[in-house]
Order: structure tokens, then sequence, then C-alpha cells
């Protein structure tokens, strides 16, 4: 894996490409971008082979992608350009058709950085968005891919705790798990759930910072990604064995002493809704010890200080490694507070979690 660094002055202007099939939405990105201080478009095109060529040509800061689009779709263009020309890829999309859907987030697990919806020009909010996620992932450091994919290095595991063994207290204790994650965070969770089987015994609740409107598409294609049972939280619904509730669009959520879901519009939790925050003040609140806390990669620290009540309490607070982040951020601030019982690896975490399942012949057995 090598890692390609930003080296643009924060004095210079963002260099950025737009591709997208349509001349109008095109054009409207071109525009937004030219207006805005601080961005220069220097290329624009209709196709994912015209991404590739301008991405070769210019090595922009950061690409702008449709992903349904003639000749080369996002998909194939966000693969070759992470492969042959690491650069920061903002997704850019108008459709919630599934099978975009899916598209959209196999680009995500290639290697694009987030994913936004196409604005217009009576939409403010949206190109709002638009600008600020271009903003921010501009200056992403990000690493080559090959199809193959490569494994980050194992992350040293301290003598007196095989990261391959949890000891017997804790599996038997483990009633529920949380997890948060932002940038980066799809191809995170497809990683760690993948492997798990449809008898996992503890339910899995997930707060992933995603844009307002691809939740139900992040929930079915993390779906399709495990046997695992995965789908959006409902206000008062118990999390079930074998599940994976996520937070939906724009609620916070939360777990009652009673361990029902609690969804609610209470105020964005230094800046983002939904906190993981509220989720791991929860999981402390209704489970103590009970419970395992993983922070995976994205920006901010979102997680960090419900993630502290939880450790106080006893709880397993796992971490995601930095050289297999996309930004190092939540959990390099998980780390750097001393609030993590364990560093791993995406395979270690989920060979963790596979323990909290024993086998007696046949029968797989749930610790309670």
């Amino acid at each position: 894996m090598i890692m390609q660094k930003n080296n643009r002055s924060s004095a210079d202007n963002i260099r950025v490409v737009v591709v997208d099939d349509s001349p109008t939405a095109r054009e409207l990105l071109v525009t937004l971008f030219r207006d805005m201080g601080g961005m220069e478009v220097v290329g624009a095109g209709a196709t994912g082979e015209d991404a590739v060529q301008l991405v070769k040509r210019l090595r922009p800061d950061v690409v702008t992608i449709d992903v349904r689009m003639p000749k080369m779709d996002g998909l194939e263009a966000t693969r070759r350009i992470m492969r042959e020309f690491p650069t920061p890829i903002v997704i850019v999309t108008a459709s919630v058709m599934r099978s975009d859907m899916d598209l959209t987030f196999e680009a995500l697990r290639a290697g694009a950085l987030t994913v936004v919806s196409k604005p217009g020009m009576a939409d403010p909010e949206t190109c709002d968005r638009v600008i600020q996620a271009v903003r921010l992932m501009s200056d992403v450091p990000v690493v080559h891919r090959w199809d193959g994919g490569e494994k980050a290095q194992d992350v040293p595991v301290s003598p007196d705790w095989d990261a391959w063994h949890l000891p017997e207290d804790i599996r038997r204790r483990i009633q529920r798990i949380g997890m948060a994650s932002s940038t980066g965070g799809p191809e995170a969770l497809a990683k760690i759930l993948g492997p798990l089987p449809a008898s996992f015994p503890v339910p899995i609740l997930v707060v992933q910072h995603i844009t307002r409107g691809f939740a139900v598409g992040l929930a079915e294609w993390l779906d399709s990604m495990t046997t695992l049972r995965v789908s959006l939280a409902g206000h008062g619904e118990i999390p079930r064995p074998g599940t994976v509730l996520l937070a939906p669009d724009d609620y916070h959520m939360r777990v009652s002493r009673g361990g029902v879901i609690e969804l609610c519009k209470e105020p964005p939790y230094k800046g983002v809704r939904p906190s993981a925050n509220y989720l791991f003040h929860s999981l402390t609140e209704a489970y103590g010890s009970r419970s395992m806390g993983i922070i995976l990669t994205g920006m901010g620290d979102d997680g960090v200080e419900g993630l502290t009540d939880l450790h106080q309490a006893g709880g397993l607070v796992l971490a995601q490694e930095e050289q297999s982040c996309v930004v190092y951020g939540m959990s390099g601030e998980a780390v750097t507070r001393n609030i993590v019982d364990r560093v791993l690896t995406l395979d270690q975490i989920a060979r963790v979690l596979s323990q909290l399942v024993r086998r007696q012949g046949d029968e797989v057995v749930a610790y309670e």
C-alpha cells in the first residue's frame, strides 16, 4: 500500500476535475466550483475514460465522478484512477436506483472517499454539501489500490493478550456491540461484517456518517456483503442476534436501559447527526462492561467522548489501526486519549468478533 500525499499549499486553489455524462449537471458543477473562491476547475469530461485521462494529464487535487456513464462507468474509472494515479474522488450522483447504489458503494470500496447528491440550481443546501465535500476530500491522503487488494501490516499485539483468543470472561459477557465510522467507513464495515456468520450471537449497532439519502442504500449494500441481516434501525425496535442496525439519515440512535432502540431529532452533536457519542453513551448506561465499542476510519472525533465512558465502565474498546484508515481521525483520537484496549487491523477485528461464536460439534452456541 503506497500513500499519496497532497502537496498543495493551503494558499493554492483546489484544482478540480468534473466528470458527468449529463451536460446540464456537468455545467452546473463547473459553474458552482468556478464561482466559489479557492477552487479552480482544470478539466471536465463526460465518461469514465475521460476521467482517467484527465487525471493522468492534469493531476488535480480532487475529481468528482458520476457512477452511471457511457463507455466506462464511475466504478471502473475509480478503480483505474486509484490503481494508476491515486487521487481523492468524490462520487456525485442523483440516482437512488438499487443498481446505481451498488455501483456507488463499490466505488467507495475501490477507493472513492465519499458520495454526495447532485445539486440543483434551486437547492443551496445540496450545493453547499458538494462544495464542503470537495474542500474536505481534497486534503485527504490517498493510497494505491490494486485489483487483488493489499492488506495493511498486522499491528503488534501486546504479549499478555492474544488478539485471536478473547479472554473467556469477555466472550461470555458481551451483549451489545457499537461501531462508529465516517470517511472510508463503508469499506471498513464490509470487511468486518463480511466474514461473520448468520449465527453471530450479539446485535451490532452502527453509526456511519454519510450524506443524507444514502443510508438506505448503504444498508442494502452491506446486507448483500454478509450473511448477517443489515437494515436501518427503527424506533422501538429490539435488536436481535445476527442483525446489524444502522442509524437512519439525520437521526441520533441510542439504546434504552431496556435494550430498545430509540431514535431522536435532538440537535446535532458537535455538528453531526447521527452522532456516535449518543450511541456509545447509551450503551454504557444500558450495558456497561457488557458492551463493546469499535471506532473506525473517519474525520473528526465523533464517538471518542462516548467511548471514554464505555471504557471507564469496563466495556471493551477496539480501534482501527492507522495504516488501513482512509482518515486516521476518529480512531486516532481514541488512541491518543488512551481509551482503547486494542488497536487492530480490520481483519483482526473480524477475527475478534468471530470468537463470540463458539462451536460444539455442529451446534452453534451463543455466549450470553
